[in-house]
């Protein structure tokens, strides 16, 4: 199950993480076999330390904590204390972690219509176990598994959605005209789209928008490629504002398709130098006409796409200069899976060998420069946020949409807001210089 509140939730905290120093704990500083690796005081010392400190905390702090409790902050400190990126995750938020990362979570495929408090039915997923067990536009879930949901806020409702452990799922669902059916579903894991938006622009011009990069994000990028092809694209407008980052694999491998050859990114760190070269079988799209949006929350693993397409001049950036994040991130699970560690591991480095990371000494207060800058009212910027991190219902979806919107009389999802930085990329596509259309300074 997916609802834009809750991915709004989500990206804002992932902000929030990127935007600020983790504040370690005084119990961070001694910590088993993670504390070993970082710390150079033998490893009984610093866990008689925190054994201490930790029997002084059960003593005489003003309430009780559970070791649980104290074991995740210290953990929180000992890793979130080395830089603005390092990041711990207890055992409540790996099955978040694993789901950005890998693109699957276990649920129906269901996107909620807003308000969500009723959990009224917007569309579901293509493919999806909704989808399969007849769920339409406008329904409304009223029990799952014999409970009633009202009420249920969008955490629970997607807990008692998505439990594996349940096998089919009974729902009692309320159509829009007020008949009531039952219906069994199942509970697969399903892919969670990173691939928001694709359209036509015009005739001839496609738009793809990627909310963030999952290891399934080059098979949702070749699969709707292939239907902008089918309707006739012949140059594209790929959108990457607001997209934080997330599997870098993913980018390098989305940038091959424009590149036929040269490096696409390099990482150094402590070990040996990784290069990311381009292989001439995988660049599908080479010499397709291409611009690509960014904006100050380009971050990360959007950089380096946009760097090497910028760099090897196979595509015009258009927006505002990119957030500045060059760190690689090491994903690594302990406690047999219950914890995970993000660590920054190495700083990558443009083809031009650019670190772009603006906590670098000396280093710019951005990322990078668009080719051509196009700037944003306030208001614009949020209206184009909010709609990019929702869904886009699916064509099937289209007509029973129309028709649920005149009977309520108001708009049921969010439609492409005013957007000067995407007229100005169609209009270098379409041959027109971005100041024709008074949208560049």
């Amino acid at each position: 199950m997916t609802s834009d509140p809750e991915r709004a939730e989500r990206t804002a905290q992932r902000r929030r993480d990127a935007l600020h120093l983790g504040v370690g704990t005084v119990l961070g500083v001694a910590l088993g076999l993670l504390a070993a690796k970082v710390l150079a005081r033998p490893l009984d010392a610093d866990a008689a330390r925190y054994r201490e400190i930790r029997s002084f905390i059960e003593r005489e702090y003003v309430r009780d904590v559970g070791r649980g409790e104290l074991l995740d902050d210290a953990l929180a400190g000992l890793v979130e204390g080395l830089d603005p990126y390092s990041r711990y995750y207890g055992p409540e938020e790996v099955a978040a972690v694993e789901r950005e990362t890998s693109g699957h979570y276990q649920g129906i495929g269901v996107v909620f219509a807003q308000p969500t408090g009723d959990a009224r039915v917007l569309f579901t997923l293509p493919g999806s176990p909704a989808e399969k067990a007849g769920l339409r536009v406008g329904d409304q879930i009223v029990e799952a598994g014999g409970r009633a949901v009202a009420g249920l806020g969008l955490t629970e409702l997607r807990r008692v959605l998505g439990e594996r452990d349940r096998g089919a799922l009974e729902l009692r669902l309320r159509a829009r005209d007020g008949s009531e059916r039952s219906v069994s579903i199942g509970q697969d894991a399903l892919v969670d789209p990173t691939m928001r938006h694709a359209r036509m622009l015009a005739p001839t011009v496609g738009y793809i928008a990627l909310s963030s990069f999952s290891q399934e994000t080059p098979n949702e990028f070749d699969a709707a490629v292939a239907e902008l092809r089918e309707q006739g694209m012949t140059s594209l407008v790929l959108d990457v504002r607001g997209n934080l980052g997330g599997v870098l694999r993913a980018a390098t491998r989305i940038a091959n398709r424009f590149l036929e050859r040269g490096l696409i990114v390099s990482h150094e760190g402590r070990g040996e130098v990784q290069r990311y070269e381009a292989d001439e079988d995988e660049a599908t799209l080479a010499g397709l006409p291409l611009a690509i949006l960014v904006d100050g929350e380009s971050a990360s693993a959007s950089e380096v796409l946009a760097a090497a397409l910028q760099e090897h001049r196979v595509a015009v950036t258009v927006g505002a200069p990119t957030f500045g994040k060059g760190l690689v991130q090491r994903v690594e699970s302990f406690g047999g899976g219950e914890m995970v560690v993000k660590l920054v591991s190495a700083y990558y480095y443009t083809p031009s060998h650019r670190n772009i990371e603006r906590t670098v000494e000396g280093s710019w207060e951005h990322g990078l420069v668009p080719d051509v800058q196009v700037e944003l009212e306030a208001a614009q910027r949020s209206a184009l946020h909010q709609f990019l991190a929702s869904y886009s219902p699916p064509k099937s979806a289209l007509a029973e949409l129309a028709a649920w919107e005149a009977e309520a009389g108001r708009e049921m999802y969010p439609r492409p807001p005013q957007d000067p930085q995407l007229d100005a990329a169609l209009a270098l596509l379409q041959g027109v210089h971005p100041c024709a259309t008074g949208g560049a300074r």
